[in-house]
Order: C-alpha cells, then structure tokens, then sequence
C-alpha cells in the first residue's frame, strides 16, 4: 500500500468543545503515539483524510507533515465516526518506521462461488495479521469455489501476500458453508404466519363486537333525552 501525504497543524484546544470547533473549521481531531514519545495532539483535513481511507481503507499509511516541521509516518489505530452524519470524530494514529512490523486487523474478501443450493455465513471479516508497516495489505482474499455444504474455510486457508504472517490463530472459522433451504421447508413456516395473521384477525372482531355492546348500552340516555324533550313540551 502507497503512502498518502498530508498536512496537519498542532491542536491545542482539548475536550469535547476544542474537538468540536476544530470539525467545525473543517478538520478531523487526532493524537499521534508511538516509539514512547509523548503523544501529539494535530487536526487533519477533513476532506483529505476521508478520502485517503474511502481509498486505501483503515489500514492506509500516511506521511504526516506537521506545520511545526514534524515529519511522521503513520497508521490509524482507532477511527471514531459519527454514525448518522458519516465523518470522522476523532483518529488514533500510531507512529511506525520503514521496515518495522505491525500487527493490525486486515479485512477478508471471500472469492469465487460455493456449490449450488448453498448458503455462506461469513463469520469473521477481518483477521489479525503481522506485516512491515509500509506494506500491510489493504484486505486478505479466501476462496470458497465450489465448496460444499459443511464445508468451512479457517483462517490458516486465507492466502497471504508474501511478508505478511498470520498473527490470528490458525483455526479461527472465517466463513461456514451450509445448505440452503428446500422449497419445502420454506413452506413449512407459512402456517405459523397465518396462525398469527388469524389470531390478529380474532382479536379485530372481538374489540369491534365490544364496541357494538358499548352502543347499546348508550341507549337509554338517548331515550331519556327524548322523555325531557317530551317533558318540556307537555310544560
């Protein structure tokens, strides 16, 4: 994986009111840690930095230019984002060296396709591997082609590009092949859903003849209304 650069400034507002003037400018909050140097608080640019992970996922490496003359390499630890607005809350980036080994989580794209009248339950998306730090791969691949049902693929079967070790355990389920359902078992779920549909229906027609009785009931004081009105014109 390529290096992005990017520029940064030091951040020297802190707390939940600095973090969110600095993402008003336009900027993402971030601390730089590592090699037991005392941690750097710098803001990116927000757009930059965005796109450079949309890119190379949250593995990506970065050259970090800091306007104070730090000169950095680095790799996210931990992105928080906003759930509903989808930007970027704060980043953890931790401080690496060319040629020095990292352990990180790589994501796992299954390949191929299974049997037919197959179902893939793919347990484990991403698997923790050891690489040098300027060449962690942006995913890790496994093929299930043609696999059959009771099958199963572990991570000792997902294909490493050279440098890079397992660093999860080797008997680690990524992804499970079972059969798909038949036509019949399918069908055999319907009855239970129009059990429920009837029940839902019984209970409509009990609450309407509830409210019929409670109309009856209503009537006397209708009649009477109708003895006062008689009432008033016998007067």
């Amino acid at each position: 994986m390529s290096e992005v650069k990017i520029s940064a400034e030091p951040r020297t507002e802190f707390g939940k009111g600095g973090a969110r003037r600095t993402r008003r400018a336009g900027k993402v909050p971030a601390v730089l840690y590592g090699h037991g140097e005392k941690p750097k608080h710098i803001a990116l640019p927000a757009r930059e930095f965005a796109a450079a992970i949309r890119k190379g996922g949250a593995n990506q490496l970065f050259a970090i230019e800091v306007s104070d003359g730090t000169q950095v390499l680095a790799l996210p630890k931990a992105i928080q984002r906003d759930p509903i607005r989808d930007t970027f809350e704060h980043v953890d980036l931790l401080l690496v060296r060319r040629g020095e080994k990292v352990t990180v989580e790589v994501p796992v794209q299954l390949t191929g396709e299974a049997a037919k009248d197959t179902l893939i339950v793919h347990d484990h998306d991403t698997l923790s591997v050891t690489a040098d730090a300027t060449k962690v791969p942006d995913h890790l691949e496994a093929s299930i082609e043609g696999l059959e049902a009771g099958n199963q693929v572990t991570a000792a079967d997902v294909e490493l590009p050279a440098g890079v070790e397992l660093a999860a355990d080797p008997e680690t389920q990524v992804a499970a092949v079972t059969a798909a359902p038949t036509a019949e078992q399918l069908e055999a779920t319907l009855p239970e859903i129009e059990t429920a549909d009837e029940e839902v229906e019984e209970g409509v027609g009990e609450e309407t003849a509830e409210s019929s009785e409670g109309a009856e009931v209503g009537e006397p004081a209708a009649a009477g209304g109708e003895e006062t009105a008689e009432a008033k014109t016998e007067a």
